[in-house]
């Protein structure tokens, strides 16, 4: 991944040489959640009048997963996506199939025939003059865990939901967004919660080492045990024994440890990286494919500043198909992108993240993550590409004691990779906003880390 002082100039974006899309033309959308819903939004709102397919896997009307950890017991039915964003599918594609996925994608050579076939799980071959790949992410089951639950789909909610009550032994294996997620909901509602993970604090590989030691007291707080630095020997549907011979009784098992795209049905058709992703060009085009798209969880693309994000942002599956079709219909981009953005309710917190941290950043704090007695006051973690702010001391970089006494040098401004914004509703826009205005973040330093001072006066 490109550094954002080094910045990339924005990638051209592909000209296919695919059929013009016309009203006698075709379109397929592969998978009918939030990116493949929003495809066949966009190609409405921006005028295609062709045929519009959709396949779809789950037998169900698109709908918004975030809400399935976030929200598991007071919002009991899914968030369908015709009543929060006014996308209602079946009105708006002329071929619309919920429970009959894509097996195969195949490009034609032939004239005369539309370019590409996408043929589905009951056998039936649809011609397509574009394809689009919105096909999402598959939770990981490592092998022997089949007695553990997942939370992916309505069902895996409803499942979930029924079984929770209070008392109700819970061993939660993963302390990543879904993990931390569940566990507040859980032991709010009176389940005993533990969660495990193996890495040395929660969130590690999301948001760093620093900002993941601030989180892990927020687990207690909730009411839920948190075992870091612990490896799984066996999953059963009566518990979990840990790699040290620790033996983790439960009612139930969940394993969140992380999702994959689910694109292992393409292999040999479509190039993907060692993720599984599809890598697309800044308009979600796959390069050398004319005709062939993808979006959301299941690709990764490029930004003229971040270089290659891998999918899994919301963001990116709610804004991306908007871009591709603008693309697909021949339109010149406009600036540079969204910055990719996750937002999570977890253990009584809210977290915003802007940007794709990278390992070896350097975190400036802004506030005392410990917040008092009470553990609410906002506090913020900006991410700097190391090396880049030369051998002073700066502001908040002491993950022991917070933030330091000493001010950072007046005027100093940084080049931000990333922001996580923690119980700071108010400066959620301002930064949303500055980073999707030119794809990065620069901050003026001597604002930034004062929390007596107004966050959006830092913003360059």
């Amino acid at each position: 991944m490109a550094s954002v002082e080094h910045a990339l100039p924005a990638p051209r974006l592909s000209a296919p040489s695919a059929p013009s899309l016309g009203p006698s033309s075709s379109v397929v959308v592969v998978g009918a959640g939030l990116a493949g819903a929003q495809t066949v939004g966009a190609l409405r709102r921006q005028g295609y009048a062709g045929r519009v397919t959709l396949l779809g896997a789950e037998g169900v009307p698109p709908y918004d997963r975030p809400p399935l950890s976030k929200e598991l017991l007071s919002r009991p039915s899914p968030a369908w996506l015709a009543e929060d964003l006014g996308v209602d599918v079946e009105a708006l594609a002329d071929d619309v199939r919920l429970a009959d996925p894509a097996v195969r994608v195949e490009r034609h050579d032939a004239a005369g025939r539309a370019p590409w076939e996408v043929t589905t799980r009951a056998g039936e071959r649809v011609a397509a003059d574009h394809v689009v790949l919105a096909v999402g992410s598959t939770p990981l089951l490592p092998g022997g865990w089949d007695g553990a639950r997942l939370l992916h789909t309505v069902d895996d909610a409803e499942a979930l939901r029924g079984a929770l009550r209070p008392g109700l032994r819970l061993v939660v294996v993963g302390a990543g967004w879904i993990g931390a997620e569940i566990a507040g909901v859980a032991a709010g509602a009176g389940a005993r919660v533990t969660v495990v993970e193996a890495a040395p604090t929660p969130l590690r590989r999301q948001l760093g080492p620093v900002v993941g030691a601030h989180l892990a007291p927020w687990y207690a707080a909730a009411g839920a045990e948190l075992v870091t630095g612990a490896l799984v020997a066996e999953v059963r549907p009566d518990g979990v024994r840990l790699a040290d011979g620790r033996e983790l009784a439960a009612d139930v098992v969940l394993a969140a440890v992380g999702a994959r795209p689910a694109t292992d049905w393409l292999d040999g058709q479509v190039p993907r990286d060692a993720r599984g992703s599809v890598p697309v060009d800044a308009s979600g085009a796959v390069r050398g494919l004319p005709g062939l798209w993808a979006v959301g969880d299941c690709a990764t693309r490029e930004h003229p500043v971040l270089g290659a994000v891998p999918g899994g942002h919301w963001s990116a599956a709610l804004h991306d198909p908007d871009a591709t079709v603008a693309a697909m219909l021949g339109a010149a981009p406009e600036g540079p992108g969204h910055a990719p953005y996750v937002f999570s309710q977890q253990l009584g917190h809210d977290l915003a993240l802007f940007g794709v941290p990278a390992e070896d950043d350097e975190v400036l704090l802004r506030g005392d993550p410990a917040g008092g007695t009470s553990g609410h006051d906002g506090w913020a973690a900006f991410y700097v590409p190391r090396g880049s702010l030369g051998d002073g001391p700066v502001a908040g970089t002491d993950p022991a004691s917070g933030p330091t006494a000493e001010p950072a040098p007046g005027g100093r401004v940084a080049e931000v990779r990333a922001v996580l914004l923690v119980d700071s509703p108010r400066d959620v826009g301002p930064v949303r906003k500055a980073m999707n205005r030119t794809g990065h973040l620069r901050v003026d330093l001597d604002v930034a880390l004062d929390p007596t001072r107004r966050l959006r006066d830092a913003l360059r």
